[in-house]
């Protein structure tokens, strides 16, 4: 992998990773764009105990542009956008109107290709490990950052999701502070070490595997299964089977079964509801542990991808129960998800 630092004409960083050694990256932003101006301010809510984040400048950020306007495809032909080169394998820069700034944490975007009408289920398998490798280099520069204290790589897939560009592409938070889903999993993390003696994480897997039930697939080096209390309709938890608690602990052989395990994943979502429905919209987001808490070691890396989906032409949303009491109702069954996701194996 060559990785290659450069910045725009704002300012701010962005870095290109290539497959090839020998690429050279020396294209500049020839944009006449003013200094990035943000107003993002945390604020903690003094009942809930947990963090907002006030961005008033996001209202102004670029919004279902015509696909000869996507700010992430490469530079060509005369239109100049986020990325100065006309073509790349993945980019990544500092988001111009990030919910994070600051002192208050860092966002980044991810472009996974310079093909605007792929997606990641399209990308090949070393295209994926170089995304892996991006997402891990950027979690290792994050920890470097005092103002970081956990890192979130996520991507949103769809319209239905809130997507507002269209080119393939996540993103990476990070938050100043451990967030409250992280912290509810430490939380469970420490006192189930404390009941029992054991990893909580470890001994789910465990009882997920051992039931085989909800388990979607295996794999030498990873497991994927549909949770037992599952929130989405159709979602699935992806553990490497060597526990570690951030993207930096995989090693060689995980690193390598990763992009196979992971695209079968996105293509059976492609078919969860047959042929000739649109793309299934999802997040996928890594759960990785706070560099600093307390727990830290006992916390397990692991991918989670769900859809708001539940069945064809119908979405999930988050209503009275799920939006004002934070209890989801399920409508599919986590063994009914699992056994569908079982049914559309690639042959």
């Amino acid at each position: 992998m060559k990785k290659t630092v450069t910045s725009l004409a704002d300012g701010r960083e962005l870095i290109y990773y290539d497959r090839a050694d020998g690429t050279v990256r020396d294209a500049v932003d020839r944009r006449p764009l003013d200094p990035v101006s943000t107003a993002s301010e945390i604020r903690r809510d003094p009942l809930l105990g947990d963090a907002v984040a006030i961005a008033s400048h996001r209202q102004a950020r670029t919004y279902h542009p015509p696909a000869d306007e996507c700010p992430l495809c490469p530079s060509r032909d005369g239109r100049l956008s986020e990325i100065p080169d006309d073509h790349y394998d993945v980019a990544v820069f500092e988001n111009r109107f990030p919910s994070l700034a600051g002192g208050s944490g860092r966002c980044e975007v991810v472009c996974f290709t310079s093909d605007h009408d792929a997606s990641f289920a399209d990308l090949t398998e070393e295209q994926a490990g170089l995304v892996l490798a991006a997402w891990t280099d950027r979690t290792a520069e994050f920890a470097a950052l005092g103002q970081v204290a956990q890192v979130f790589c996520f991507e949103n897939r769809g319209a239905e999701i809130g997507v507002t560009l269209g080119h393939p592409h996540g993103q990476i938070y990070g938050y100043p502070f451990v967030t409250p889903r992280t912290e509810l999993m430490l939380r469970s993390a420490a006192r189930h070490r404390e009941e029992s003696g054991r990893n909580l994480f470890d001994d789910v897997v465990a009882l997920e595997e051992s039931d085989g039930s909800r388990v979607v697939l295996t794999a030498e080096h990873w497991i994927a299964y549909v949770p037992y209390a599952a929130h989405w309709p159709y979602e699935v938890h992806l553990h490497p089977r060597r526990r570690v608690p951030d993207l930096r602990g995989l090693d060689d052989d995980a690193r390598a079964q990763f992009p196979q395990v992971y695209l079968e994943l996105l293509r059976r979502f492609d078919r969860i509801f047959g042929p000739g429905e649109p793309p299934t919209p999802y997040i996928s987001a890594w759960h990785q542990a706070p560099f600093d808490a307390p727990g830290r070691e006992d916390f397990a890396l692991h991918l989670e991808l769900f859809t708001i989906r539940r069945t064809s032409g119908k979405l999930k949303f988050l209503a009275g129960s799920e939006s004002g009491m934070s209890v989801f109702i399920n409508d599919v069954p986590p063994e009914a998800a699992a056994q569908r996701l079982r049914e559309v194996a690639s042959k």
